[in-house]
């Protein structure tokens, strides 16, 4: 019966179909046709938009090779430091009595929209340390208060000490006079600041889909590794690492994508300002603040260059799993 009426399936798919069509279909190949035009999307003007990114003419206003190194920074500072904190807290908290209460306040930050946590964290960083908590730990330390979201410095600038006095001498001292030009471009303290809050965000994500993992290790195993005499390092090492090691990576892949198509966090935190545009943040301004259609296309463009091959590698990766079952 259903072989006779083939189309009755695509009639229920064809609304969602269309929709994809409409709003991301279509979207995609007028981006790509738009980023080979000019500014005003009149005249071809072949691949002077791609060049505008490679060569970053005009730094001063698109500043396209920080933006890069901002997205490099993110994809692998954000994406290493959150999966280790999301295996380490899933193997701890499987260890306490309040396994539940203890993954719920770990996860919460999870369920606070991105924006508003923006909001939030910026009064965390305000540089009052009588508002921004982060300053009040650090001053009540004995070190200088930080304009977390607009220095540019390097992160030893925080260890110079606030009088001759300090509890901080020596050799600390003498690290502490790295400054700006010390380090790369992306090496800013207000990079790594935008970072933790990402951090904050999806570590709950991180340690639940990694807890799911390990509560599915038998116990079997673990108990014969003990039997064995391995010692608890050498089971986490040896036997939890690689049959964790599908989940990591489904986890990481997850991370990277976000990491590459990051925007709401920075864009409310600084706005791209003081050198922490990433891709995401550049291609709005020049779309829809400067009118620049082309180069904005084309930003859209190598962002999605970026993020489709990590979209690939991880449904391999799932289907793989899937016939492996």
């Amino acid at each position: 019966m259903l072989g006779r009426r083939w189309w009755v399936p695509w009639l229920w798919l064809a609304p969602g179909l269309a929709l994809l069509v409409v709003f991301l279909v279509y979207p995609v190949i007028d981006t790509f046709r738009r980023s080979f035009l000019d500014g005003k999307s009149e005249d071809f003007v072949g691949l002077d938009n791609y060049e505008f990114i490679i060569n970053n003419p005009n730094p001063l206003v698109a500043d396209t090779h920080s933006a890069l190194l901002n997205n490099f920074m993110w994809l692998t500072v954000f994406t290493v430091i959150t999966v280790v904190l999301g295996l380490v807290i899933a193997v701890l908290t499987a260890r306490v009595r309040y396994e539940a209460v203890a993954k719920s306040a770990i996860f919460i930050p999870m369920a606070i929209s991105f924006v508003a946590a923006a909001v939030i964290w910026r009064f965390m960083y305000e540089i009052n340390a009588d508002i921004g908590t982060v300053n009040a730990v650090v001053t009540s330390a004995g070190l200088e208060r930080t304009a977390w979201l607009q220095d540019t410095g390097s992160p030893l600038t925080l260890l110079q000490p606030q009088s001759e006095g300090g509890v901080i001498r020596g050799a600390l001292s003498d690290v502490a006079n790295a400054g700006p030009d010390d380090l790369p471009q992306p090496f800013q303290i207000n990079n790594f600041a935008l970072i933790m809050v990402g951090v904050w965000m999806w570590t709950g994500f991180a340690m639940i889909v990694l807890s799911a993992g390990l509560k599915g290790i038998s116990t079997e195993v673990l108990e014969a590794a003990r039997v064995d005499g391995a010692n608890e390092w050498q089971i986490f090492r040896r036997v939890i690492l690689p049959i964790l090691s599908p989940t990591i990576v489904v986890v990481a892949t997850t991370l990277v994508i976000q990491a590459l198509k990051k925007f709401d966090l920075v864009f409310v935190l600084t706005g791209g300002r003081f050198d922490t545009d990433v891709v995401a943040t550049l291609f709005f301004k020049q779309f829809f603040q400067n009118g620049e259609f082309g180069q904005g296309a084309a930003l859209a463009v190598v962002l999605l260059l970026f993020v489709v091959p990590v979209m690939v590698i991880g449904i391999r990766r799932f289907q793989f799993q899937e016939e492996t079952r």
